[in-house]
């Protein structure tokens, strides 16, 4: 072959990869911190959130141009093959000229417009809800990552387990098939054997494979595209420090939910406002300018036609009293008082859940805490008596089933305590979001 083709052919080949968008990145290394703060800035819903927010933003922008002076520029060109005619007594005048044309400017400025002051309120209110909305998501974005992350931290250690396992379960298959070949073991126990073995095999495959699933929805969570690659540290969740501290009541000045329902009031309170003020009169100023031309023909714009142009100027107020619409604003009234009513009823089920969660939490910390202790004792003593029984089984004084049930009880306590371990960081994450300092999980 062609030695300059052999230097070219990988170069092309990394191209056309490339080209394609195929290249194999590098796995990214990620610790909960660097997860929690890349989710917060890349999660779908966050991303919507600020967009919801800056719309909120041009909205209140619209309002308030609503109350600035509204200046508007006016052209037109008209031709009236039959000119009217003005009577008066014997007299007959030519009401104008067919060919007319004319351009004004007119201003008006709100003076008095309850329903503009109300509006403008209510946008620079609702500008503020979206922004409690943008922290809102970003909690929830928080809560999910790190329950996630969590979760594929304590099925890596009992992948870990398993994989323990299955090296434990080979050394003593192979043992006890050399005893076979020379008529020292039972071939039932070999059998009984090998079906651990392929047990665990399976097992392992189950849940290397849920973990993989556990990281694509990690991927999906933080905003990051499934195809890339990342590589969690590994780190041992029992080393994980506390970060919550029980607290014995919930501080609801910091809970974004109960903040969120009391703006969704002050906006009812606002709208409600806003239907009153359909009683209100309006007052408003104009004025108008126009310079106005007519002509016989159509010389209107030609210099030293014979088209007449005049000018001529307006200035005014303009007063509107509403007398009588059918009732429509009285019944307007009425929703928005329902909807008063019905919001309180929604901050009372807030602070009662808000409540609720804090109990549960600190409850399942207490439990939690307690289970892991005994968790943690009980690894200690299966591992002593799987020790205990397989040298006991080395030396002839125990049979096989003990020593599988032995592992099989090592594996159940290894397995319940990194469970216990689960328990608990997923209660402490609801504690944070209880106290209103989850996001502390991003420093």
């Amino acid at each position: 072959m062609n030695p300059i083709r052999n230097k070219l052919l990988p170069i092309i080949v990394t191209l056309v990869l490339s080209s394609a968008g195929i290249t194999q990145a590098q796995p990214v290394q990620l610790s909960l911190k660097d997860a929690l703060n890349y989710a917060v800035k890349n999660n779908i819903n966050t991303k919507k959130a600020r967009l919801a927010a800056e719309r909120g933003r041009y909205k209140t922008q619209e309002v308030r141009a609503q109350a600035l002076p509204q200046i508007n520029g006016t052209g037109n060109l008209s031709y009236s093959p039959i000119v009217g005619q003005l009577v008066v007594d014997t007299l007959v005048f030519q009401m104008g000229r067919p060919w007319n044309s004319s351009i004004a400017v007119q201003l008006q400025q709100q003076l008095f417009n309850q329903q503009v002051f109300t509006g403008l309120k209510a946008a620079e209110a609702s500008e503020a809800y979206y922004n409690l909305n943008v922290d809102l998501t970003e909690e929830q974005v928080i809560e999910q990552v790190s329950g996630l992350y969590y979760q594929i931290l304590v099925n890596r250690e009992a992948l870990s387990v398993i994989d323990t396992n299955i090296k434990n379960t080979t050394r003593i298959e192979q043992i006890i098939s050399d005893q076979y070949k020379n008529g020292l073991a039972r071939k039932i126990d070999l059998d009984r054997v090998r079906v651990s073995l392929t047990n665990y095999r399976s097992s392992y495959e189950q849940m290397s494979n849920s973990i993989n699933l556990q990281e694509n929805q990690l991927k999906y969570y933080m905003g990051m595209p499934v195809r890339n690659q990342l590589a969690i540290p590994n780190v041992e969740i029992a080393n994980l420090k506390a970060t919550a501290a029980v607290s014995d009541s919930v501080n609801y000045n910091t809970r974004l939910e109960y903040l969120l329902v009391r703006k969704q009031g002050d906006l009812l309170r606002l709208q409600e406002k806003a239907y009153k003020s359909e009683y209100y009169p309006t007052l408003a100023m104009f004025t108008e300018y126009s310079y106005t031309g007519m002509s016989d023909k159509f010389d209107l714009y030609k210099s030293g036609g014979d088209a007449f142009w005049y000018e001529a100027a307006s200035i005014g107020l303009t007063l509107r009293i509403p007398i009588f619409n059918g009732f429509a604003t009285r019944s307007r009234l009425r929703q928005a008082r329902v909807d008063i009513l019905e919001n309180k009823e929604n901050e009372r089920d807030i602070i009662q859940s808000l409540n609720l969660a804090n109990e549960n939490a600190k409850t399942q910390i207490k439990n939690s805490l307690s289970t892991i202790n005994r968790q943690r004792e009980n690894v200690s003593l299966a591992q002593d008596v799987y020790n205990s029984t397989q040298n006991n089984y080395r030396n002839g004084l125990a049979p096989l089933t003990d020593l599988l049930d032995a592992e099989n009880s090592l594996t159940d306590a290894k397995n319940s305590y990194n469970q216990a371990l689960l328990n608990y960081k997923i209660a402490e994450i609801q504690l944070l979001k209880s106290n209103g300092n989850i996001k502390s999980l991003l420093n």
